[in-house]
């Protein structure tokens, strides 16, 4: 049975205190079980809020992580507008500074010489993903863990309210070149995939996302991307900040342990 917790921190210092925690507890678990670990992360906030402790966290065996990203702005590498870069910046060149580097060939990026059309870029990531995944037993990747934002109209990913990706169903990897938040032009893992996952978990803080989470979390309102998120035999996560969770009356925040 696949269960959803939510979690409540004063501030967001606690929230990433907290994640880095449960991260490195998903990560451990996993590498014991199968060698490896595979997290793919998103964009915007989340790998600040991430990274700030974990990459501090010496129980961790990075040299054992598959990086991935939950979706990527088809732009260079080292553009503000990366969401590698974000990622590089708070965790892999700290971890680089510490000589505890997650191997180059284990962070998948995209191929920013393909910019220029969305599909190469995501042919070219699906290949990346096929390498690290070719053993897989399901009709879609498994990853050990997953970990997203929302918007406060609740997409996530690269995946936007009433847009046709949310119907995609057999595609790992789908590019998308009229997102309504800029840049337009990107790729993104589809539902199927994030539904995969061993674990999922959102990350978000502030007034601003108070009424959004209320309606994924407590309303299940279907008109928000983030609302499709259900893994099929994995279990999702709700890290939030005292703010953000205010609007909560069914799911109610629970206590952090791991």
């Amino acid at each position: 049975m696949t269960v959803t917790k939510v979690y409540s921190f004063e501030s967001n210092t606690q929230v990433s205190q907290a994640l880095g925690e449960f991260i490195a507890h998903a990560s451990s678990e996993a590498i014991a079980k199968h060698g490896r670990f595979t997290v793919a992360f998103s964009g915007g906030s989340l790998p600040a809020t991430a990274c700030k402790h974990l990459r501090d966290m010496q129980s961790v065996d990075f040299s054992k992580w598959y990086v991935f990203f939950a979706d990527e702005r088809c732009v260079g590498l080292n553009s503000a507008d990366s969401n590698f870069r974000l990622v590089r910046e708070e965790l892999l060149d700290p971890l680089m500074q510490q000589g505890r580097s997650v191997p180059a060939d284990q962070v998948m990026v995209i191929n920013d010489t393909l910019t220029d059309s969305t599909q190469q870029v995501a042919d070219d990531y699906l290949v990346k993903m096929q390498t690290v995944f070719s053993g897989a037993k399901t009709k879609f990747p498994e990853f050990d863990l997953v970990l997203l934002g929302i918007g406060p109209d609740g997409h996530t990913c690269s995946l936007f309210p009433n847009h046709p990706l949310l119907e995609e169903r057999t595609k790992w990897v789908a590019p998308i070149d009229d997102s309504p938040k800029e840049p337009p032009h990107r790729i993104t893992l589809t539902l199927p995939v994030v539904n995969h996952a061993r674990r999922v978990a959102f990350v978000a803080s502030g007034a601003g996302k108070t009424s959004t989470v209320r309606a994924i979390v407590d309303e299940r309102n279907v008109h928000l991307p983030a609302t499709h998120v259900a893994p099929v035999s994995g279990d999702t996560y709700w890290f939030l900040d005292h703010a953000a969770a205010k609007g909560l009356s069914v799911n109610k925040p629970s206590e952090f342990k791991l």
